[in-house]
């Protein structure tokens, strides 16, 4: 069947806008992918530390795991699908799961955003379809002025009234045996959790 001029621009002109709004479907800060299970959707935003800390209280209410790593540390990688186990145990129902990805260094032509997309195809493999968040503030100067935190991995854990329970890190650690696991995070999380 053949449309005058006019319908079959119009037809054109219809069909690119539909395209324009299928590649514009997401928001240039946040990016977003399906995880490697299928069960839910990964985020990930740049927030400085202020804006870390307004999330988690704004889970006020609820317990909040906040989980700081990164790509570059192979015991944060090792640790990290326990958050995971951790989200599916008990996210949604009385804690909320944070990761906070501690990346970028600070290096003049590598700014937060030339990190997203390693630190989201990690996020992606470990079905981590909770909030994650890409630190804006360089490494060092996020530890040392911020955080007062000699190294990462670091889990903070905030009870229901949204202040600070417990950190955990390997600061004090005089040997391997002397280093956190999320066994002792879950322990305390379940403590939490059974006060209601």
């Amino acid at each position: 069947m053949r449309y005058p001029a006019r319908v079959a621009l119009g037809f054109g002109v219809l069909s690119a806008l539909c395209l324009v709004a299928l590649a514009v479907d997401e928001k240039p800060a946040e990016k977003k992918k399906k995880d490697a299970a299928g069960s839910g959707e990964v985020t990930l935003q740049i927030a400085d530390w202020e804006e870390t800390l307004e999330r988690v209280a704004a889970h006020k209410g609820k317990i909040v795991v906040l989980d700081a790593w990164s790509t570059s540390c192979a015991p944060c990688m090792k640790e990290f699908p326990n958050l995971v186990k951790l989200h599916k145990k008990y996210g949604g129902k009385d804690v909320v799961c944070m990761s906070l990805a501690c990346d970028y260094a600070g290096i003049k032509n590598k700014p937060p955003e030339f990190y997203r997309e390693k630190v989201l195809k990690f996020l992606t493999r470990q079905g981590a379809s909770f909030e994650n968040l890409l630190s804006s503030v360089p490494s060092e100067e996020l530890f040392d002025q911020k955080m007062q935190l000699s190294s990462i991995p670091a889990v903070y854990v905030y009870g229901r009234d949204g202040k600070l329970v417990k950190r955990f890190d390997n600061s004090d650690a005089k040997s391997d045996d002397d280093n956190f696991t999320y066994a002792d995070v879950t322990k305390l999380v379940e403590e939490l959790v059974g006060k209601k």
